[in-house]
């Protein structure tokens, strides 16, 4: 019964199989999403999307940290129950063995420095979209000034980072994270130079962002008419907080801004008029879409 030599050395996994099994009852331990106690809907808060995939990021970071160990010792272990219960040594059976933990090591290390990776971007992500919400906060006034600021607003695809209705027309701000080029004399360079179809970086071309913004803009604009029944003034804003704007070659229908002193800029603009009807069904609409907290009441 040749077979029982390598059937009987499972028995070892057995203390990591049952590991296993605790950590992926703990990966999702640390949930921070909550809902509201009166009415169950999501409570959205600014770059909520960004946290929840920063909630998954962290779990995977978890996963990969936990269980990697256990997978690379799994080969490693069976090696060594084989040795107990085999009758005749086989080294190449055990460079196998050695060979596959090795290989374990190499994807566990490359898992782990991508989380890092991933990690490291969805945070710089947050912290632009938060200091972009702080700001647009600016804008809640007494009565005599009726904005409005929704935040994390679910889209057709994806959200809208930030949705500000005024009297002047309703803004959808998209906020896009990018870390400054570093000359080599050791400065950072966060120059960034608008154009009509792209942004240039110091180094690098988007496209994105503006594609992705005005794409929003189209929604939103196609959505609150389908809802209201009317057409609504909506206007395309992108921040890139942390860079100096150059708008030579921007286009008309786009605004590019770092996100500073932003709440003082959108009552200037006038992409529109809304009357009073118009304004207070936009906002309940928005607020059945985003199931949303509202920020201010006229």
């Amino acid at each position: 019964m040749a077979w029982l030599a390598y059937l009987l050395p499972l028995i070892f996994l057995f203390p990591l199989a049952a590991t296993a099994v605790i950590v992926m009852a703990l990966r999702n331990l640390h949930d921070a999403r909550v809902s509201s106690p009166f009415d169950a809907h999501r409570l959205r808060e600014p770059g909520q999307s960004l946290r929840d995939r920063l909630d998954r990021a962290f779990a995977g970071l978890f996963l990969n940290g936990a269980l990697g160990p256990i997978a690379i010792m799994v080969p490693m272990v069976y090696g060594m129950g084989r040795m107990l219960f085999a009758s005749e040594q086989n080294w190449l059976e055990w460079t196998l063995y050695g060979a596959l933990s090795t290989v374990l090591v190499l994807i566990f290390c490359f898992r782990l420095i991508r989380d890092f990776q991933r990690i490291r971007r969805l945070k710089l992500g947050l912290a632009c979209e938060l200091a972009v919400g702080q700001e647009l906060e600016r804008l809640i006034r007494p009565e005599s000034h009726p904005y409005f600021v929704f935040h994390d607003v679910p889209g057709a695809d994806d959200t809208l980072d930030h949705v500000a209705i005024t009297p002047n027309g309703v803004f959808v701000i998209e906020t896009w994270a990018r870390s400054p080029a570093v000359l080599p004399s050791g400065e950072e360079d966060n120059r960034v130079t608008v154009e009509r179809e792209r942004l240039r970086f110091p180094g690098w071309f988007e496209r994105r962002p503006l594609r992705d913004t005005r794409r929003a803009v189209r929604w939103l604009a196609v959505w609150l008419e389908k809802e209201l029944g009317r057409a609504v003034p909506v206007q395309g804003v992108l921040a890139l907080p942390g860079w100096q704007i150059a708008e030579a070659e921007a286009a008309e229908d786009l605004l590019v801004v770092s996100g500073e002193a932003l709440a003082d800029r959108l009552p200037a603009l006038r992409p529109g008029e809304l009357d009073a009807a118009t304004h207070d069904a936009a906002i309940l609409a928005l607020q059945r879409r985003a199931g949303a907290h509202r920020v201010s009441v006229p």
